[in-house]
C-alpha cells in the first residue's frame, strides 16, 4: 500500500506526481533480514542510514540522525536500518520525521532467535555479530506500534533470499 502523494509534490517524468518523502524504520534482531529487505525494496529510492555503515562508532546515533535529517531536508526518503529494539530509541527518528513533515513507517521483523543465529553463522566480516548480541537485542525488543507515532506499521516475514511477505498491521 502506497501513501498518497503530498500536495505540491514535484511531478515525476510522464506527468505523474512523485511519491512523498518518508522515513522508514526497520525493527528486528541482527540476522532478521532487514538489510536484505532494504536492498530488495528501497535501495533504488531511499537513503540507507545504518550504524553498520559508520566506521567510527563514537556518536553513531547522532551521525545517523544527522544523515537522516540531511536526506529528508533534501527531499529524499530514508530507511533507518538498525535493530531499533526500543520505543525510546525509535522516538528520536519519529521526532525527526514529524519535524520534517514526513510520514513514518515501521517494518517489523518478528523475532526468531534461532533463525537469526543461523543466518548470523553464515555471515563474515563486520556483518557477523557475536551471538550474544542477538540475545541482548531479543531481551530489549519492544514490539512497535502506531501509538509510538508511526503512520503505518507493517510486519515482514523474510522467506527465501529476496522474498518477503509484508502485511500492514491494523491500528
Amino acid at each position: 500500500m502506497r501513501t498518497a502523494p503530498q500536495a505540491g509534490a514535484a511531478p515525476a517524468p510522464g506527468g505523474s506526481r512523485a511519491p512523498p518523502v518518508e522515513l522508514v524504520v526497520l525493527v528486528g534482531l541482527p540476522g532478521a533480514g532487514k538489510t536484505s529487505f532494504f536492498r530488495h525494496r528501497f535501495a533504488a529510492t531511499h537513503v540507507h542510514v545504518s550504524g553498520d555503515l559508520i566506521r567510527n562508532r563514537a556518536n553513531a546515533r547522532r551521525k545517523q540522525l544527522r544523515r537522516a535529517a540531511g536526506a529528508l531536508a533534501a527531499g529524499r526518503s530514508v530507511v533507518v536500518d538498525n535493530t531499533n529494539p526500543t520505543a525510546a530509541g525509535r522516538a528520536e527518528f519519529l521526532a525527526l520525521a514529524k519535524e520534517r513533515g514526513a510520514p513514518a513507517v515501521c517494518y517489523f521483523f518478528p523475532p526468531d532467535v534461532s533463525l537469526s543465529l543461523e543466518r548470523n553463522a553464515h555471515r563474515t566480516g563486520r556483518a557477523h555479530v557475536p551471538p550474544v548480541a542477538i540475545h541482548v537485542a531479543m531481551r530489549r525488543m519492544e514490539e512497535p506500534s502506531a501509538r509510538e507515532g508511526f503512520d503505518r506499521v507493517c510486519v515482514v516475514e523474510a522467506r527465501r533470499p529476496g522474498e518477503f511477505l509484508v502485511r500492514e498491521r491494523a491500528g
